[in-house]
């Protein structure tokens, strides 16, 4: 029997938010409320989460382990996951120096979810993805027969969960836009939508490396190209994680217009840059904006 926490979902609600800053554009901003498709595990991460989950139960794996920064949304997201079907969770977390510290919130929510972590080097963290350095991190980590999910938890199977999203847009949007950190959930979200439809991410981090990413995971996942997909650079405010007071003040601004809680790292972030660039004229007059919510404060 599935467990009920895997089962599908219904597709998460879609409403209008009439705001003059896209409307005396001639621009309709709709809001994909993907924030509200699981009461833990909310948005992409549920999105991403899902296939993975399902394929480690099905494996026969009773541990999960992922990646992530201190303040990672994915370790949480995980953590939670493995609270809720019963599976033990490592969770291998960039910044040795860390390990004797008190734990910030993030992190303490790890634990308390039954996560156990795992602390090692910057060095040996951007070096992940080689095999001998996983297999030595795994190791370090007592996690070798674990269930490995990616950091961010995006890989051909999490695209195949975010192309779902994509297709619940079908028809109901002329551009997608989400806000982008590892670039899952665009890859995926690009190749549900239908002929005709745009996918934007917005990317949060600085670096300019999603580009050759969302290719590779599309390769990946789909053998290809899959879907049109473009980013809009140079709105992260300054790194991931930071959120200068312009933008807290936006944010609040938006939530007191629309009734809508507005997560900072992420969905903040592209909310600003759809405002800016229905502002430059970036989307010609008629043109019908979803704003992919993937997460709440």
């Amino acid at each position: 029997m599935t467990h009920p926490e895997l089962r599908p979902r219904p597709p998460s609600p879609l409403v209008e938010a009439a705001d003059d800053r896209f409307t005396a554009y001639g621009v309709r901003l709709l809001l994909k409320r993907d924030d509200l498709v699981h009461p833990e595990l909310p948005g992409n991460k549920w999105r991403k989460l899902a296939p993975n989950l399902r394929a480690a139960v099905a494996a026969g794996h009773d541990t999960l382990v992922t990646f992530g920064g201190a303040y990672s949304n994915h370790l949480r997201a995980t953590a939670a996951a493995g609270r809720l079907l019963g599976l033990r969770t490592v969770g291998v977390v960039r910044g040795d120096e860390l390990a004797g510290r008190p734990l910030n919130d993030s992190l303490a929510r790890c634990v308390a979810d039954g996560m156990r972590l795992h602390f090692v080097s910057r060095a040996d963290y951007r070096r992940k993805a080689e095999p001998r350095t996983l297999d030595r991190l795994l190791d370090g980590a007592g996690a070798q027969a674990a269930y490995v999910v990616p950091e961010g938890g995006s890989n051909g199977l999490a695209l195949a969960g975010c192309a779902e999203l994509g297709r619940e847009l079908r028809g109901r949007a002329d551009v997608v836009a989400v806000a982008c950190g590892t670039g899952g959930t665009l890859a995926g979200l690009a190749a549900g939508l239908e002929p005709g439809q745009r996918a934007l991410g917005v990317p949060v981090l600085a670096g300019g490396f999603l580009q050759a990413e969302i290719r590779s995971l599309q390769h990946q996942a789909f053998d290809g190209p899959a879907g049109d997909w473009t980013l809009a650079e140079g709105f992260h405010h300054g790194g991931y994680a930071r959120v200068p007071a312009a933008l807290d003040a936006f944010a609040a601004d938006f939530e007191s217009r629309h009734g809508l809680p507005v997560e900072r790292i992420y969905v903040a972030k592209l909310l600003w840059a759809l405002a800016e660039l229905t502002a430059c004229g970036a989307f010609p007059r008629g043109t019908v904006l979803a704003a992919v919510v993937t997460g709440r404060p």
